[in-house]
C-alpha cells in the first residue's frame, strides 16, 4: 500500500499534537498546519521522525479570509482531513466586539468550509478517503458565557452532517468528534475549584485526555468505521448525553 497523507489543522495544540502522534504511529504522512506556534510544530516534527513518515509543516492564519488559500496551495496528495483548528471565547454575548465574532466565525465555520471545498477534488478518487472534524460538546448542547463558541461549533456539526450526505457516493466518509472537558490549555483559565466542580458534573468523574480524542479520531478515519458517516461522536465521559 502506498503512502497515505492526512492534513491536520491546528496541529500545534494539545489535541492536534496527539492526533499527529497517533496518525504517524499508524503510518500516515502528515501536513501539519499551525498559525503562530512554530516552535511547537518543530518539536513535534522532531518527536515524530522515528516513524519515518513524511512531515510537512504549513503556516496559515485560518481566522483571516485568505488563510485557507495559503494552506490549500501547499497540499498535494491527500487521503484524510482532520479539521481541528479552533479556540474558545468566554464572556457574555453583550460584551463581544464585532472583530472577535468575525474572526471566530471565520476560524471555525467559513475557513473549514472553504478549505474542504478546495480540497475535496483531491479526495474524490482516493481509496477510503475520510474527513473528521473536532467540534465540541457545546455545539450539541450550548453553554452560557460561551454562546459564540457554542454557535460556531454547532455550525461545524451541521456542516459535517450535511457534507456527509453530499459526498457519500464519492466514497468519502465525513464525521466529527465532539469532546467534552479535555485536559488541554483551553482549560487553563479555570480555577482549581472550577475544575473540581466540572469533574463532579461528569459521570466518569474526570477530565478526558487529548490522547483519548486522538484515538477516536483515528477510529473514524480507519476501516473499522467503514460504514459510519454523518455522525457526531461524543467523547465526554457521559457528560450531557
Amino acid at each position: 500500500m502506498g503512502k497515505r497523507f492526512a492534513l491536520i489543522t491546528g496541529a500545534s495544540g494539545g489535541i492536534g499534537r496527539e492526533i499527529a502522534i497517533k496518525l504517524a504511529e499508524e503510518n500516515y504522512s502528515l501536513y501539519l498546519h499551525y498559525n503562530s506556534n512554530e516552535e511547537a510544530i518543530m518539536e513535534l516534527i522532531e518527536e515524530l521522525k522515528p516513524h519515518q513518515v513524511e512531515l510537512i509543516p504549513i503556516q496559515a492564519d485560518l481566522s483571516k479570509p485568505d488563510g485557507y488559500k495559503v494552506l490549500a496551495e501547499n497540499i498535494f496528495a491527500l487521503h484524510a482531513i482532520v479539521l481541528n483548528s479552533g479556540n474558545s471565547y468566554y464572556g457574555l454575548i453583550s460584551d463581544m466586539d464585532d472583530k472577535v465574532v468575525s474572526e471566530m466565525v471565520q476560524l471555525h465555520v467559513t475557513s473549514p468550509f472553504q478549505l474542504t471545498k478546495e480540497l475535496l477534488p483531491k479526495l474524490m478518487y482516493q481509496d477510503r478517503a475520510a474527513i473528521v472534524a473536532v467540534t465540541s460538546i457545546w455545539g450539541q448542547t450550548g453553554a452560557s458565557c460561551e454562546v459564540l463558541y457554542s454557535m460556531v461549533k454547532g455550525g461545524q456539526n451541521a456542516f459535517i452532517k450535511a457534507l456527509s450526505k453530499e459526498v457519500s457516493l464519492n466514497g468519502i466518509r465525513v464525521n466529527a468528534i465532539a469532546p467534552g472537558a479535555i485536559s488541554t490549555s483551553m482549560l487553563e483559565s479555570f480555577s482549581a475549584d472550577d475544575l473540581e466542580i466540572i469533574k463532579g458534573d461528569i459521570p466518569m468523574g474526570r477530565m478526558g485526555s487529548a490522547k483519548e480524542v486522538a484515538e477516536a479520531v483515528f477510529y473514524l478515519l480507519s476501516d473499522k468505521a467503514s460504514y459510519i458517516t454523518g455522525q457526531i461522536l461524543g467523547v465526554n465521559g457521559g457528560w450531557y448525553t
